[in-house]
């Protein structure tokens, strides 16, 4: 089976007219075969697509036909199984939903920093390195020494952030997320509280397992994704994990081996406190997904609401 190609795209740039960008966005992709979600927002565009490598390149050269676009960068894995089973184009106040207003990185953002030099700049004793990602992503993995700020989602980085550090005390920041978009917003809001030095890495995790040599790498565990891969490791070959759908977390080898986990119903954070509703619900989807794999078909209930679309 031919490769499918996997591409994490996101720019920060003003988009005035973005409600009209999505139909015909919506149109190309469908007719190219192109899965996987795009989001757009007056702030810019924020997604992950898969396809064939010729049609990646061609709504790739389409979104770079915009001018605003020309130089929309992305990363790149493969994936053999599809990862997503549909395409949307969706609107959003956000490209990544922090809930603060008057942030913007096109006006103010911390001090890129590439893969290359990651590890000197964390190393360095004064700097405070903070993972900006949900807490669930980080068990999966995250750099040594990271700390964790332990959110459940993007709006309660500010929140944090305020309760935790002084920017008189703190003043060099390092931050990362997976593929660069939440750092750098998290950059914007960090400077303008008042921290001096903020760095975030260009590219996120994903261009620094891409880049970076599995025995010059600081980095411990896997990288959670949100499509059907779940984790991705070094090189961002496929990792370990499975997803519980049951509570859409990624899950390992052992709590599979718990008394408490049922394939596509509960795992052991999830079992206890589902409701007899859903888990009537997850048994039925269950049963559907297992009649369309005897079929050789795909059942698109497969597909879990945290794989639809993401954050980076």
């Amino acid at each position: 089976m031919t490769p499918l190609i996997v591409a994490a795209i996101y720019k920060f740039v003003k988009l005035s007219d973005y409600v009209e960008l999505r139909a015909p966005l919506q149109a190309r992709c469908n007719e190219l075969d192109i899965t996987g979600s795009l989001l757009l927002a007056e702030e810019g565009i924020n997604g992950t697509i898969a396809g064939t490598r010729t049609n990646i390149d061609q709504i790739l050269a389409y979104l770079r036909s915009d001018p605003r676009l020309s130089d929309l960068p992305h990363k790149e894995s493969a994936a053999i199984a599809p990862p997503f089973y549909r395409m949307k184009v969706k609107l959003k106040k956000e490209i990544v939903t922090m809930g603060v207003a008057g942030i913007s990185p096109t006006e103010l953002v911390g001090q890129y920093v590439k893969p290359e030099d990651w590890n000197a700049l964390i190393s360095a004793p004064d700097v405070l390195l903070v993972d900006t990602r949900n807490d669930y992503e980080v068990d999966v993995g995250t750099f040594k020494g990271a700390l964790n700020p332990h959110i459940t989602t993007f709006r309660e980085f500010p929140e944090y952030v305020k309760n935790n550090f002084d920017p008189d005390k703190q003043p060099r920041v390092a931050m990362f997320c997976t593929g660069g978009i939440r750092c750098e917003k998290a950059s914007a809001y960090m400077l303008k509280e008042g921290f001096a030095e903020v760095y975030h890495l260009q590219g996120g995790i994903l261009k620094y397992l891409e880049n970076i040599p599995e025995e010059e790498s600081l980095w411990e565990g896997e990288c959670f994704v949100f499509d059907q891969r779940v984790a991705v490791g070094q090189g961002l070959q496929p990792g370990n994990f499975e997803l519980c759908y049951g509570c859409a977390r990624p899950i390992t080898a052992e709590e599979k081996a718990s008394p408490k986990f049922e394939q596509g119903i509960s795992c052991p954070r999830c079992h206890d406190s589902l409701t007899p509703e859903k888990r009537k619900g997850a048994i039925e989807r269950n049963k559907q997904i297992e009649l369309s794999s005897t079929r050789g078909e795909s059942h698109i209930g497969k597909q879990n609401k945290k794989t639809k679309s993401s954050p980076s």
